[in-house]
């Protein structure tokens, strides 16, 4: 099955921004597929799990916001780049990606998250 490559990388994008922004159970309804295979050790795997993460986020953490800085799409992954200020002005990047089925729905996830540290010795911005 060829994927729409652009519709993945919509899809991605506002799954994941409905979950994070609050609507865990409506972005499992819209964009996954029948199982959801979750590779982060912090969050349960399954739906359910995936849900119940992020409704506590949002419950302990409502003023967060979150930028995707780079989307790329290849065969059935989609990755996203972000960069995300929680409350006190912390800032995290991540990477996420996103497998999806043949029927376009998002089935498994990968990420890694980093604190934006204080001094970048690089100088150049982690996103």
């Amino acid at each position: 099955m060829i994927q729409n490559l652009e519709i993945n990388k919509k899809n991605a994008i506002d799954f994941y921004r409905m979950a994070y922004l609050g609507e865990p159970r409506k972005a499992i309804n819209l964009y996954v597929g029948s199982e959801y295979i979750q590779h982060n050790p912090e969050v349960e795997n399954g739906k359910e799990g995936f849900i119940r993460y992020f409704e506590l986020m949002d419950k302990e953490y409502p003023n967060k916001d979150i930028e995707f800085v780079r989307i790329i799409a290849e065969n059935d992954l989609v990755s996203l780049h972000t960069h995300q200020i929680w409350p006190n002005n912390e800032e995290y990047i991540t990477m996420d990606f996103f497998r999806f089925d043949e029927n376009g729905k998002i089935v498994e996830h990968w990420d890694s998250i980093q604190k934006i540290p204080d001094k970048l010795k690089s100088g150049n911005p982690m996103y």
